[in-house]
């Protein structure tokens, strides 16, 4: 069973040949009560976090400024929303955040973008929010501060540079190794509405940089 990080489709094959055991994953929060979705033996594994328990609800809530809707062909995207016996009541003596989780209608919103696959699996493809989880289990909450570097050894100075001070104070915080960002990617270029990276107004476009970027984000998470 696999929980926390996701597994690429390869790593859960490779596992079941080696060890002659199903490789199953699970998706949850803290706030229900752990597993609301899983993959069984009659799944084979792939890009996805199974289906949902039967005593949860599942939907997917269009984020149209992410250009994720329900009602996406082939398959429908949205941040998906939970119900279920198991789902917390709210944070304690946290009414706001609690309301800002809860709907009126008692639904979860998880800051999770999923995906219904063909077979009716769900699989997750992006965050909501600027929070990102490591390929350990941790997750971070992203302020993107931009920084244009070339690509000449001034460049690789200030990246060799970025990496000394993360370790540096990976070390003065004690941090685990769990808690440290063990990869990272320097830009020559600035994210702007000309280069199609920005809206006209300077928000990132999240889900066009990830894809963009997506050979140095699999690089790093499989070096």
């Amino acid at each position: 069973m696999n929980g926390s990080a996701p597994l690429s489709k390869d790593v859960k094959e490779f596992c079941q040949i080696v060890f002659g055991a199903t490789m199953l994953e699970g998706y949850g929060l803290t706030e229900t009560g752990a597993v609301i979705s899983c993959s069984t033996d009659e799944i084979p594994p792939g890009d996805h976090i199974g289906i949902p328990l039967g005593n949860v609800q599942i939907c997917l809530e269009d984020v149209p400024e992410m250009n994720y809707t329900s009602h996406d062909s082939p398959c429908p995207r949205g941040e998906i929303l939970m119900k279920g016996d198991n789902l917390f009541v709210g944070y304690y003596k946290q009414p706001e955040l609690t309301k800002e989780a809860l709907d009126a209608d008692g639904w979860l919103h998880t800051g999770d973008i999923g995906c219904w696959n063909l077979d009716g699996t769900l699989r997750i493809i992006d965050r909501k929010k600027n929070i990102f989880k490591l390929s350990q289990g941790e997750d971070l909450k992203a302020s993107f501060e931009e920084l244009c570097a070339s690509d000449s050894p001034a460049g690789a100075e200030l990246k060799a540079d970025i990496t000394r001070e993360m370790e540096r104070l990976a070390t003065e915080y004690k941090l685990f190794g769990f808690e440290r960002v063990k990869k990272f990617h320097v830009h020559s270029e600035q994210f702007t509405p000309e280069n199609d990276f920005a809206t006209p107004t300077f928000k990132l476009k999240r889900p066009l940089i990830v894809k963009h970027f997506s050979p140095e984000l699999e690089g790093m998470y499989t070096e």
